[in-house]
């Protein structure tokens, strides 16, 4: 299967060398990210693509000073919704409706049932919820990435109070979960890039009750 070997040649890149990654490989990962699942198909979660090195440089110091997020060629910030909110759980129905050219007395029924729920609970529970599906996203971009022989390297070693400060992310409502960079590795620099990848063997990882 070529997606395993594509998923054995990646790996968390810790040094990239600044080339740049071309717009349409960049536009394929991120519809990627757009179509992933989530939790009723609410998409609570946006990404911000950074491509300013003024900004990276920002960024880098509340980053633990990585050096790949200067060295990147995009940085994609997942920020999730705040909170779930009438209006935000009302658009994506209304957009489902639109899209679809006809209401479902089911579809509306759920819609009910999320206004009932979502936004009467705690914005910290929502927030955690909103993230959790941010990160299927994360992968899905991941993958299509390495598809792509586009390094990328996760990241949720920074500070996002303080990103969410140098992007306003606040202001909109949205909160920074993970980061995500795009390149193409430096394997001078990068001490993993000749390693062998280690991962659990699979007897120990998966567990098959018949």
């Amino acid at each position: 299967m070529e997606l395993i070997n594509q998923l054995n040649w990646r790996y968390a890149t810790k040094a990239m060398n600044g080339e740049k990654v071309a717009e349409d490989k960049v536009q394929n990962i991120l519809e990627a990210a757009r179509l992933a699942p989530t939790s009723s198909g609410l998409q609570p979660f946006e990404i911000i693509v950074v491509k300013n090195q003024e900004i990276k440089e920002k960024i880098k110091p509340v980053a633990w000073n990585q050096p790949v997020i200067t060295d990147c060629s995009h940085l994609l910030v997942f920020a999730a919704w705040d909170t779930y909110t009438a209006d935000r759980i009302n658009y994506m129905f209304d957009l489902t409706n639109d899209i679809r050219g006809f209401k479902n007395e089911g579809w509306e029924n759920y819609r009910q049932k999320l206004l009932s729920s979502y936004p009467q609970k705690d914005a910290e529970v929502n927030f955690n919820h909103a993230a959790k599906q941010a990160y299927i996203a994360l992968g899905m971009a991941m993958v299509a990435a390495a598809e792509l022989k586009v390094d990328s390297t996760p990241m949720e070693g920074f500070d996002p109070e303080a990103v969410d400060d140098i992007l306003g992310l606040r202001e909109k409502g949205l909160r920074s979960t993970m980061l995500l960079t795009l390149g193409y590795r430096n394997e001078d620099e990068d001490w993993l890039s000749s390693l062998v990848k280690v991962r659990k063997p699979m007897e120990d990882f998966v567990t098959v009750i018949e």
